[in-house]
């Protein structure tokens, strides 16, 4: 049986609620691939950017078609490790914990609560283990890349926060939503765990861009799905934005920037 030939990419995009496409990138093919944990949300557009390849993946399928506690998070990022990714920027949308965190605003987390429950949560569940740091989660070059972009155009993004991810597809309770405040939790959502932590098992630098829709049930807003869904809206023109002006500093620089940050998660990390 001949190798399969793949068109490689360097960086990857997760695209969440809202982000389907992104239009400025221009498309080289696609690619199915099947992976030890079945298939992916969706075949992976593979594109390029001033000579930048990219992998893009909506984690919720062509048509957002696959709820959260469903996606097959392993496959997706087996199958971006195969595809040669080394860096995901991931973009996920939020609910609010905090007054200050409004809605329109981005958030780039560097620290999660995983308050999952049922999902597959590891590329080894034997016979080989491992056991690996997640005390700083995410990839500290990239979210600063992230960060100095949003804030060259102008964009409202908050340097930091703890994501607490739910299991979904329900929102939370209002007790739970107090609680969480309390924990120190500053956005909700329901997607970013076990992707962060898988990015790490294999040595993928990964950050996340989570876009506040609206404040949770602990603010007791009144809040229709119009006023959301004009909210997601701008968010999502918003994100375009700020992946073009990321992707073009990546173009300027290269990946020399996370090269550094790159090989000491391949030290750390638990690769196949």
């Amino acid at each position: 049986m001949l190798p399969v030939t793949r068109i490689k990419a360097e960086v990857g995009i997760i695209g969440g609620s809202g982000l389907y496409s992104v239009d400025f990138l221009r498309e080289l093919g696609e690619e199915k691939i099947s992976t030890p944990y079945g298939p992916p949300s969706s075949p992976i557009k593979i594109a390029d950017f001033k000579g930048l390849r990219i992998a893009f993946l909506p984690r919720h399928g062509s048509g957002h078609v696959i709820p959260p506690h469903k996606i097959n998070y392993r496959a997706n990022i087996w199958a971006l490790k195969e595809l040669g990714v080394k860096a995901i920027i991931s973009v996920s949308a939020v609910g609010s914990l905090r007054e200050d965190y409004k809605p329109g605003d981005f958030v780039c987390p560097d620290q999660f609560i995983d308050m999952t429950k049922n999902r597959e949560y590891t590329f080894f569940d034997g016979p080989l283990v491992c056991h690996f740091s997640m005390a700083d989660p995410f990839c500290e070059p990239l979210r600063r890349l992230i960060i100095g972009s949003a804030k060259r155009l102008g964009i409202k993004i908050h340097e930091g926060g703890t994501y607490l991810v739910i299991e979904g597809p329900r929102f939370s309770t209002r007790a739970e939503s107090m609680l969480w405040r309390k924990w120190g939790a500053d956005i909700v959502g329901m997607t970013l765990v076990p992707e962060v932590t898988l990015a790490r098992e294999v040595g993928i630098c990964y950050a996340n861009v989570s876009m506040v829709t609206d404040y949770d049930v602990w603010a007791e807003k009144p809040v229709t799905a119009e006023e959301v869904i004009k909210v997601m809206s701008e968010n999502v023109k918003k994100c375009k934005l700020l992946i073009k002006e990321l992707l073009t500093h990546l173009v300027k620089e290269g990946l020399k920037a996370l090269e550094e940050d790159y090989e000491e998660l391949l030290k750390r990390s638990c690769v196949w």
